[in-house]
């Protein structure tokens, strides 16, 4: 007696079923029970098929059948013997179909035998059933299980991958639109793309034993060429990049729009865009580092060069003329050791007063040597100082910075260092500069820096 678990879940179903078996069977020794699909029963029909479990009559057999051997409780596995079954190898299937299709009298090649084994993966009952499909050609080839399944096939997925690798984007997305158009699924587009990948990944991780672990009928020195051509990295990041592009397409309105974008991605750069595809790329600069192939490039010098080269030393610097300006205001604004009076004022203060990046300049030269060295790196892209009167104040944004600085004897020296600059009394404060925009910020402080050009 055969019982479908997943329309039959109930407890009434299990209690029916209970109070049948319990009776001898009149015309044979054992009354078996196969339940299918049984991790579809509800936890009140596992309760009750429980209790028989624990104590069968001698007549009684329960044969439970399911594939998510997880969802059974337990308690129901304690009390049964397992018996898991394997998948079968592409060798022994193919055998199986070809013996079978003899015995129909049903032209089947070898190598549409061992196509449908590798895409049956394991199975033997979809091997049956596609085997079952292609029946209705007079004689069934590679191309007649393509065209029966919806694939494209081998040669047309190398291709495909062909375009990939030689980053065709045109290429690419043209044969894909022929196969879309001829009725192929994209998703089973992907899934054969997916299955190449991961055969070329098998032959670079394991070459010894690579092609026991292969299921496709790829021509074998194909797939040893596309192995030595790319790295484990790269060929893990774009068979990561295939599996994400399949998951997608359930959650996405157009599949075909999905299977596109995948393409695009892996041909902009066979590595992706993701953390696999960075590591997939340093990988690939390392082994071009150990192999030579990375060369640095030293530009001639020309005798026109070496008679320049005074000259270009010369105006090297290209903040010569501003370092001069406030070297010369330095040496007109001496340390004045006495009190400063009130209305007392040089040209060169002037010139700093309105120059509020020359009076920055001028104050922390004095003041650096006596700043501690974490905050004059806090002070690499210069505050903005504005002068008010007496006070002269340091505007900066809310920060780290700001709260390393903002302290009493940090102001302190810069208050000195302001007033001799000046040549007046200063008080140095700090306040929040909430004009000033982020974006030039970074731009001064990469200015820095002489290996960065502005164009």
């Amino acid at each position: 007696v055969e019982l479908d678990a997943a329309s039959n879940n109930g407890v009434d179903n299990v209690r029916s079923l209970r109070e049948e078996a319990v009776f001898s069977p009149s015309a044979v020794k054992k009354r078996v029970y196969i339940v299918d699909e049984v991790h579809m029963l509800s936890t009140s029909a596992f309760n009750a098929l429980l209790k028989i479990l624990e104590e069968p009559p001698e007549h009684l057999m329960f044969i439970l059948a399911t594939t998510e051997l997880q969802k059974v409780p337990a308690t129901i596995l304690s009390r049964c013997q397992r018996h898991s079954f394997r998948r079968i190898d592409s060798a022994t299937l193919s055998a199986y179909l070809s013996k079978i299709a003899d015995k129909e009298q049903i032209s089947l090649s070898p190598e549409a035998a061992e196509l449908i084994a590798g895409l049956s993966e394991g199975g033997v009952r979809d091997a049956l059933s596609m085997l079952d499909q292609c029946s209705g050609f007079d004689r069934i080839g590679t191309d007649e299980v393509y065209s029966t399944v919806g694939l494209a096939g081998n040669k047309r997925t190398m291709n495909l991958f062909d375009a990939i690798c030689s980053h065709d984007t045109a290429s690419a997305v043209r044969q894909f639109n022929e196969l879309w158009t001829e009725g192929k699924d994209p998703a089973s587009l992907l899934r054969e793309l997916s299955s190449l990948v991961r055969d070329i990944l098998m032959i670079r991780v394991a070459p010894k034993n690579a092609f026991d672990l292969i299921y496709s009928g790829y021509d074998r020195s194909a797939l040893k060429k596309y192995a030595s051509e790319f790295s484990a990295a790269r060929l893990s990041s774009t068979l990561d990049t295939l599996q994400t592009a399949l998951g997608n397409m359930r959650e996405r309105l157009s599949p075909k729009i999905t299977a596109e974008l995948c393409l695009v991605t892996l041909c902009k750069d066979i590595a992706g865009n993701t953390i696999e595809g960075l590591i997939a790329r340093i990988d690939k600069l390392e082994e071009a580092v150990s192999t030579g192939a990375v060369t640095a490039y030293i530009p001639r010098r020309t005798e026109a060069d070496e008679k320049d080269t005074s000259v270009k030393t010369a105006d090297a610097d290209p903040n010569k003329q501003k370092k001069e300006e406030v070297s010369s205001v330095l040496e007109e604004t001496a340390p004045i050791q006495a009190e400063i009076p009130s209305d007392a004022s040089t040209p060169a203060a002037e010139i700093l007063q309105q120059d509020t990046a020359m009076l920055w300049k001028a104050v922390y030269e004095r003041v650096k040597p006596s700043l501690p060295p974490d905050i004059t790196a806090f002070l690499r892209i210069p505050p903005k100082l504005v002068p008010e009167g007496e006070t002269l104040w340091i505007e900066m944004e809310k920060g780290l910075g700001y709260n390393r600085l903002n302290r009493s004897e940090l102001l302190e020296k810069f208050s000195q260092s302001a007033s001799e600059v000046l040549g007046r009394p200063v008080h140095t404060q700090m306040r929040e500069n909430k004009k000033e925009i982020k974006e030039k910020q970074d731009l001064d402080y990469f200015k820095q820096f002489p290996e960065v050009r502005f164009k």
